[in-house]
């Protein structure tokens, strides 16, 4: 995994700077935001503040200037020196707002899931309960492979990023027990239809491509899957939400909180 190159915590009753902690497996909602160029850009910088916004009123996180106080975290530790393709995670429980930033490692063509039985918990909300998870992305190199989630059989997210299954130039996505993520979000807007049903491992042969997109990963084809027959047999929808998300990225405007 990428090294931290930025971690700072702050409590939240006056945002006095604290000795650092990563909030990992606290009562809590996390984001992590693609930072790029110079002067930086945040992609989906809104849509990643509504859904953190959202989870910590689920959450019952929320205060009258949490908002605030969040964007003003993020702005005073955004470098307009530094030219980024950065990562930057902004982890919230009841008492700490942590933030860090990490270089993003480009993904391989030769991208690998390794199945793992688990459903994390409350799998909707982007929470903080990620210990079994972190596990075992620690022993491996992310920029050739991650995990996937399943439960009862049936395939879910990866340890980091949505997933779509590609069949004949249509596009599937598992029916539920996974997190909605921005980038998924911003697919599900510009994508004709994405038919929502259980992938169960049994039926992967059944896809011609399987395709891992988020924050992190942006869009990246997966070449084969662990312990399992299926290898990848196009790259062609792989090309076009691509050039999608290349878009995205070019068209993105400057970060302003």
């Amino acid at each position: 995994m990428a090294k931290i190159l930025l971690k700072k915590s702050y409590r939240h009753k006056d945002l006095k700077e604290i000795k650092f902690q990563n909030l990992w497996n606290s009562y809590g909602v996390f984001t992590t935001m693609r930072v790029i160029g110079k002067p930086a850009k945040i992609l989906f910088f809104k849509d990643h503040m509504n859904n953190l916004f959202n989870s910590l009123k689920n959450y019952k996180i929320y205060y009258k200037d949490i908002k605030k106080d969040i964007l003003k975290l993020i702005r005073i530790n955004i470098n307009d020196k530094i030219k980024y393709d950065h990562l930057f995670r902004v982890a919230v429980n009841k008492k700490i707002i942590s933030v860090s930033l990490r270089k993003r490692l480009k993904p391989k063509l030769d991208f690998k899931l390794k199945l793992i039985n688990y459903k994390r918990i409350d799998p909707e909300y982007k929470n903080l309960k990620y210990k079994k998870i972190l596990s075992y992305l620690k022993r491996m190199d992310t920029k050739k492979s991650d995990i996937a989630l399943y439960k009862d059989n049936n395939i879910l997210e990866t340890g980091t990023s949505n997933l779509l299954f590609l069949k004949k130039n249509k596009i599937y996505s598992p029916l539920n027990n996974f997190y909605k993520g921005t980038t998924f979000k911003f697919f599900t807007k510009k994508l004709k239809k994405i038919r929502r049903k259980n992938i169960s491992i049994k039926s992967l042969n059944h896809y011609d491509e399987i395709i891992v997109i988020g924050s992190g990963k942006g869009v990246v084809s997966v070449n084969s899957i662990e312990k399992s027959f299926w290898k990848r047999k196009s790259l062609k929808n792989y090309r076009i939400l691509s050039r999608i998300y290349q878009k995205a990225v070019t068209n993105c405007p400057p970060y302003n909180s």
